[in-house]
Parts: C-alpha cells; structure tokens; sequence
C-alpha cells in the first residue's frame, strides 16, 4: 500500500496534528510502508526524501502558524511518480484542499482527519458571524471524502450534530518508552529553583483559544496562598505570553517549544498538570502527562473525556470556572497520596493507549477504503 499524506502542519512545527502525522510517518517506516508526505516549507533542510516540501509564510494573524503556498502542477507531477493507493489529507486549507483536487481528479481513494475545533476557536477572535459559515465549508469538505477520522467521541458527536458524517473515531496515541517518570530530573528542578516546590506545568499554544486566562487567573489564586510552595513551568510560546509575563509571577519558569528527551525531562521532573482548554479535539498533551506520572487537572469538555477519568486519573472542571480549577489543584496541593494515586493511575491508562495499536486499526480503515472504492469503480464500469 503507498499512502500520500497531505498535511499544512508539520515537524518541525510542534502541534498536535504535527506531531500526530511525524508519529503517523513513523509507523510507515517501522512497518515498511511506501508514504509520502506533502507539508510547507519551514526554512530547514529535510533529510526524508520522501517529504516533499511547498512554500510557505508565517500566518501574519498568527506567526506560530505557516500558511502554505502550494503549486499544484508540482504536486500532480510528485503524485504522478508516486502513484499512491490512498491520500489522506491532514487539515482543511491549502495542501489539503489539494489533496482532494488531486483525489478526484485521479480518482483515488480519500480519507480525511477532524482535528480542530475551529468553529469554537472563531469565537475567542470575535469571528462568531462566520461561524456558521465554517461549518458549511466543512461539510462540503468532509463530503468529498469516502472516509473521516476524529479522535474523540465527543468529537463525533459534534460533527454529527453539524450535519457532518461518514465519520470513525480513531483516538491518539502515546509512546511511554518516550513520556515516561524515568526522565525526572532532580538539576533541572534545582537549576529553575524550585526542587524543593511542586511544579505545575503548563504544555502548549499560549493562546486565547487555550483558556490562558483561566490559566492565569488560576495561578494568582494559587499564589495568594501557596506561591511559597509551588512554582509555574510553562512550555509553548505565544501571542499570550505577554499577559502571563504582565501578570507579574516570581514563581514561574518559561521554557520555550520543546521537543525530544528536553520535553519528556520537562513532563516528568513536574508534578502536577494544569490544561484548563475547553476545545480539545483529543488533548495529546493530557496522555503525555499521564505516561509522565503527573496527575491532571482539565476541563470537562471535548476530547478531554477519553482519558481523564474524574476522581481517577485526575480531576475534570467546569469551563472557564476558575475557583473550580482552583480547588482542584489546591487538592492535589495538599494531598501526596492523592497525586501519588492519580499519577500511579494515569500511567496505567496510558499504556493502553499505544500508536502501534492506533495505527493498526487505521491501517485496517484505509484497506476497507480502498476495497470500498474498488467495488464502486467495478459497478460503474458494469453499467
């Protein structure tokens, strides 16, 4: 089977369907799969001749994000030498948009992936009027595709609720030889300053879409009475940054985008997670935190239900209810057999959730896609 992934999101851009598809592409090598993969050009040399870059700029209303500048006849000359059996496309604008011109042009097989809520992301930027509008955009997109993926229940259900099908929920995954309590690291903690605090870390986009005010809020609430006693690390960059760096905190250590060993060091040497966005497709970092030992404390909405489990694993809280957030990290604050509980708890649900297993089932989707397509094209051709 070859499989071309097109995609407006890749490594070395760290997001969740970034790092979703380079783990995607993994897979394909590990099990001897014939891929390629179509993604913007981000300025650095790729050595996988199998990633075929387009041009691509900073998206000037959010320069953490790349906005692509496909050439179509380039990508029908790649595909034409590749010839692929399947394309799943990766994101809805431009390389996916053409994925599917490509896909029905050349009458190949599509599947697509749901990763992003952005009709709820329209909302934190004051877009609302065209929401309604997405979603239409979205229907039509989906539509043209004989397959769907999404990674939650939740998920689903919204998209069915949009009048949006043909969809199959196939979850993320978590690789625990990767995010794992081993990487715990007792000189980071010191070199930060706080190795004789509980670290609360913060994993993502500062971003208004995220709930970084609650974030926020709820650390100055924390710090009115235990800034003695914890400390701050948050991991990601930004256009919110600066109210957090605006909000004063002594008790806080920012550590930029990290990826590799210095990610899965940073999870592990913490001690509680604190993820309070209401618009998680799935929350890959929730995963990574519970395979890294911390217990967590989310919002009970979206994709977030399928692996917090409340009073279990972690603590779920109403959305944007600050002094929700709030008592639930001052439980785990003053309770060590609770956080020991949760972590030991989060671990074993974590390990459950393998990629290879994920991917299997994928694997088993496409060749029911292609099989699928092949008996229509069959009936076509009899009549």
């Amino acid at each position: 089977m070859k499989v071309a992934i097109f995609t407006d999101t890749y490594a070395p851009e760290i997001n969740g369907v970034a790092l979703t598809t380079e783990r995607l592409v993994k897979y394909f090598k590990d099990n001897d799969i014939e891929y390629m993969v179509l993604a913007p050009n981000v300025g650095e040399k790729c050595e996988d001749s199998n990633i075929i870059r387009c041009k691509s700029m900073k998206f000037i209303l959010y320069p953490e994000c790349r906005l692509s500048v496909p050439i179509y006849p380039y990508i029908v000359k790649a595909m034409g030498d590749f010839k692929p059996d399947i394309i799943h496309v990766m994101t809805p604008i431009n390389i996916g948009l053409c994925g599917i011109k490509y896909a029905k042009e050349y009458n190949i097989p599509l599947v697509s992936h749901y990763h992003t809520n952005f009709g709820q992301y329209l909302n934190y930027y004051n877009f609302k009027l065209i929401e309604d509008l997405s979603w239409k955009y979205f229907r039509w997109f989906h539509g043209k595709c004989d397959r769907n993926y999404c990674p939650s229940q939740s998920s689903y259900e919204l998209l069915e609720n949009h009048g949006i099908g043909n969809f199959e929920v196939v979850n993320n995954g978590i690789d625990i030889d990767v995010f794992s309590p081993k990487y715990r690291d007792i000189n980071f903690r010191e070199r930060n300053g706080f190795d004789h605090k509980l670290a609360i870390l913060y994993v993502g986009r500062f971003a208004a879409e995220k709930d970084m005010d609650v974030f926020i809020d709820t650390a100055k609430m924390l710090n009115e009475k235990y800034e003695d006693k914890i400390h701050f690390v948050m991991v990601g960059d930004g256009p919110m940054k600066k109210d957090i760096v605006k909000s004063d905190f002594k008790n806080v250590t920012f550590t930029g985008f990290l990826q590799g060993e210095e990610l899965s060091k940073v999870y592990a040497s913490s001690d509680i997670f604190l993820f309070p966005s209401s618009t998680e497709t799935y929350g890959n970092v929730i995963l990574e935190a519970m395979a890294s030992g911390l217990p967590t404390v989310a919002c009970k909405k979206g994709g977030i239900f399928e692996n917090v489990i409340d009073g279990y694993n972690g603590f779920l809280c109403g959305e944007k209810d600050t002094e929700d957030f709030y008592k639930a990290v001052e439980k785990l604050i003053l309770n060590e057999d609770l956080r020991k509980a949760f972590a030991k708890n989060g671990l074993r649900h974590a390990k459950g959730k393998s990629w290879d297993r994920i991917f299997d089932k994928l694997m088993e989707s496409y060749e029911e896609v292609i099989e699928e397509c092949e008996v229509r094209e069959r009936k076509i051709i009899s009549t």
